[in-house]
This record gives structure tokens, C-alpha cells and sequence, in this order.
């Protein structure tokens, strides 16, 4: 048999595997939040820095390259409130250089190559409600690697991002899907259902979402097939741990 007879069979194989295995994404896009400002309040805001760490663990743990990205680039501010050293994830999140030159440097989302990401992940963080729901090159990410296959997953204020997000036939992302995030009772009990632009719970509702709240402040996650949200800052690990999940479960 002639060498490029036997380069012909290989390139067939190569074709024939299934793109869970040689061809397989091993990457995340993580997003952030650009917004620093608390509506009119004069209070910093940003992302929330758990919500960050801890699915940045998961992911590198489940061997996941993480990639952050943000709707305008660049810098990310962090919410001052949520700088808790003490936990641990948080800790290790923040002696990593290359992680805190991530959040220093992201990718804008109009940069982002949808196709390099087996799944995107929107942290919290209250400035998420103001640049979130309205940036469009953060829905043609969502929707391009959802309907590529892959992963969709929010936490907190992070579902803000799904509110407007529309699929290719129209049809809002959430609708139809059981979804969680940060409730009115939550928005309530911290004193800002006046200061945010609107209400998520409501919000995600009205798009045609079955909203699932749990105890204010306790883990609850909801996945409905490759979509996935958690409710608050103590849900973000169980987020991510349902994404990876997915994820693997599609090879």
C-alpha cells in the first residue's frame, strides 16, 4: 500500500471520530461584569469574587482551560463586599497571576471566537444587571455556543445575561426552561429592590421562564438540559460542577 493510500485511510479516521474525543473543546469562557457603579447609590459594585473563584476551581480542576471575557474587555471591577479572603477558594483564586491578570485583562465578547468554548458561564455580581442584558455580542456568544452543542451557565445576577438572549428561530433562550438566580425575596432582603434596573426573578419570568427559587441565600441550582443557573453566591460551585457534568457527560 502506497504511502498516500495509507495517509487517505488515516485522515477517513481521523474524520470518523466524534468530536468529544481528538477534537474535544477544553475551554470555558467565564464572563464578567464591566459595570462598577450601584445605581445611584454613590456604592461600588462589580463582580462577586466567589462567583468567580469558585467555578474557576471547578473548571481547572475537571481540566477546563478558563478564559475570562467581559462585554467591553479589559479591566473587571471587583464588588468591594465581596473581597473575602478568609474562604479559601477565594484565597487560592487570588494568589494565582495568571488568574488576576485575567479579570485585568479580558477578552471583550466581540473578540471572542464562539467556536473555541465547550460552554460559557456568567458570574454575579450586581453590576451584571446594568451591562448584561443588553449587549449583543454577549447574546450572539451565548446562542452560538448553545446552539453549537454547548453549555450555558449563570449564577446570581449573572442569568441578567440571559434575559434577552434569543435562540435562531426567535425564541427567547430561557422560555420554556426551568431557570433559577438571585430572587426578589433575595434583591429585598439586601436592600436594593429599588436600585436595580429590574427585578430577575420577574424578569427571567415574563421571557417565558419557569422560575425555580429556593431558600433565600441557601445553594439551589436548576438545570434544564444544557442550561444552568444558580441562585446565589453559595450556589457557584454546584453551578459549575453542573456544567462540567454536562460536559462530560456528552463525551
Amino acid at each position: 500500500m502506497s504511502r498516500q493510500s495509507l495517509s487517505l485511510i488515516f485522515i477517513s479516521i481521523l474524520l470518523a471520530l466524534p468530536i468529544s474525543g481528538l477534537w474535544a473543546k477544553d475551554s470555558i469562557l467565564l464572563v464578567v461584569t464591566n459595570h462598577s457603579e450601584l445605581g445611584d447609590t454613590g456604592k461600588e459594585t462589580g463582580y462577586f469574587l466567589s462567583e468567580v473563584a469558585h467555578p474557576w476551581k471547578v473548571f481547572r480542576d475537571a481540566g477546563y482551560e478558563v478564559v475570562f471575557g467581559s462585554p467591553e474587555g479589559g479591566f473587571a471591577p471587583m464588588d468591594p463586599k465581596s473581597f473575602d479572603l478568609e474562604d479559601s477558594v477565594n484565597l487560592e483564586f487570588w494568589q494565582n497571576l495568571d488568574a488576576v491578570e485575567g479579570l485585568a485583562t479580558t477578552l471583550s465578547l466581540e473578540e471572542v471566537d464562539p467556536d473555541e468554548f465547550a460552554a460559557v458561564f456568567f458570574a454575579g455580581g450586581h453590576g451584571a444587571m446594568w451591562d448584561f442584558p443588553e449587549d449583543s455580542d454577549l447574546q450572539e456568544t451565548a446562542v452560538s455556543i448553545y446552539e453549537s452543542g454547548g453549555a450555558v451557565g449563570a449564577v446570581c445576577h449573572g442569568p441578567a445575561a440571559l434575559v434577552n438572549i434569543q435562540l435562531s428561530d426567535g425564541s427567547y433562550l430561557v422560555e420554556g426552561k426551568k431557570v433559577g438566580g438571585f430572587t426578589n425575596s433575595e434583591e429585598e432582603a439586601v436592600g436594593l429592590t429599588d436600585t436595580v434596573p429590574f427585578l430577575l426573578e420577574s424578569r427571567l419570568e415574563e421571557r417565558g421562564g419557569d422560575f425555580v427559587a429556593g431558600a433565600d441565600f441557601q445553594e439551589q441550582v436548576v438545570t434544564d438540559e444544557r442550561l444552568v443557573t444558580g441562585q446565589n453566591p453559595a450556589s457557584a460551585e454546584a453551578a459549575a460542577e453542573a456544567i462540567v457534568k454536562i460536559l462530560q457527560g456528552s463525551k
